[in-house]
């Protein structure tokens, strides 16, 4: 995609000095009225851009320094090419099945769902069913600001403002830009509650795979207009008549596209249990590496490698001996089967699989567990 050099208000000039948005510290801001005046005051100054919103719980560093807003099919540290194919590969099983799923069901907008791969990859992305290409942004700073206080088990949590291209349609590709805009209120079925509420959108770089120039060309941080530092404590942010959304309406009850990608992520793990194939291990390994990096994500304000995820783990959850050794065999088995797959042919992909998942079970019960 095409970076932007936004216009900034002259505190923000003066905070980030001679760096870039995305190398400078966020920018801190005590309540939702001065984030909203420093907002519409950043609007004025950057008319040929449309500003979205994201909320999160931590400001998530590359290795080299500096915020990185990745979508979540490209995170992680030198993913190498083969990897990424099956993360592809794992994305169009889950889009077959959510199409036929919605098909067989019979739910509203299923003729649009089984014919455009944004709107399939929108819904997984939405549902957290697997990692896509899109990145999940809002038209409203207080949705944005919301889902960072409950995100964030920190002092404080970060809101972005993101300029993008003017949208006019429900897909919006922007050739000039290089970016894709999916606009979920108008394109997910009425049953969605999820995206309805949370007044999302999803961007992302269109026709982009696995072949790329530099990973850094699909970094969202690369539109980044603004970061700002909130309080997490509500009381202390929403004040003169101004109110944060309930958890129970961003994730409202009763949403039943939510139950269905329950099913289809379901679906797609047994699918890929019986072969025993290096792509079924890619595909397992894809599964721990994810709750790995997110466990270590609350004590870390960075993106981490895998490595430095289990060695965060293992400081802060105690974790024993024993099973940082598996974590570390199993570790080493993946870079071998990734970048040297022949070191590797023959082997029992059954039994390593089934290391996986137990590790993986035992992750989800705590950090007392036994390989």
């Amino acid at each position: 995609m095409r970076s932007i050099k936004p216009i900034l208000t002259p505190e923000l000039v003066a905070h980030v000095g001679q760096s870039s948005v995305w190398q400078a510290a966020a920018y801190p801001l005590e309540t939702y009225r001065d984030l909203a005046e420093h907002v519409a005051r950043l609007s004025y100054l950057n008319p040929k851009h449309l500003l979205f919103f994201r909320g999160q719980g931590a400001d998530f560093q590359s290795k080299a320094g500096g915020t990185t807003l990745y979508p979540s099919i490209y995170r992680g540290d030198n993913v190498p090419r083969r990897e990424l194919e099956y993360r592809f590969e794992q994305l169009d099983a889950a889009a077959r099945l959510l199409s036929d799923r919605f098909t067989k069901d019979s739910v509203e907008g299923h003729k649009d769902v089984a014919k455009k791969r944004y709107i399939q990859w929108s819904i997984l992305q939405h549902y957290d069913v697997v990692p896509t290409p899109l990145l999940d942004l809002t038209h409203s700073l207080r949705v944005a600001c919301s889902f960072a206080q409950y995100a964030s088990g920190g002092p404080h949590c970060y809101v972005y403002a993101i300029g993008l291209p003017f949208i006019s349609n429900r897909i919006a590709i922007d050739s000039e830009d290089d970016i894709v805009n999916i606009r979920l209120l108008s394109i997910c079925p009425p049953s969605a509650l999820r995206p309805h509420f949370q007044e999302g959108c999803m961007v992302g770089t269109p026709d982009v795979a696995v072949d790329f120039e530099s990973k850094t060309e699909l970094d969202f941080r690369n539109r980044l207009v603004a970061k700002f530092a909130i309080p997490r404590v509500r009381r202390a942010f929403w004040r003169n008549g101004f109110a944060g959304i309930p958890r129970k309406d961003l994730y409202p009850l009763g949403d039943s596209i939510k139950s269905l990608c329950a099913e289809v992520g379901s679906s797609l793990r047994e699918s890929y249990q019986p072969a025993g194939t290096l792509g079924d291990f890619i595909f397992e390994w894809a599964q721990l590496e994810r709750a790995l990096v997110e466990r270590a994500r609350r004590f870390r304000e960075r993106n981490v490698s895998v490595l430095e995820a289990i060695n965060t783990i293992a400081h802060h959850d105690h974790l024993s001996e024993d099973l940082l050794r598996e974590l570390n065999v199993l570790r080493s088995f993946r870079n071998r089967a990734v970048h040297t797959p022949e070191t590797v042919a023959g082997q029992d992909f059954g039994e390593i699989i089934h290391r996986l998942r137990n590790l993986r079970r035992h992750l989800g019960h705590g950090a007392s567990i036994s390989p």
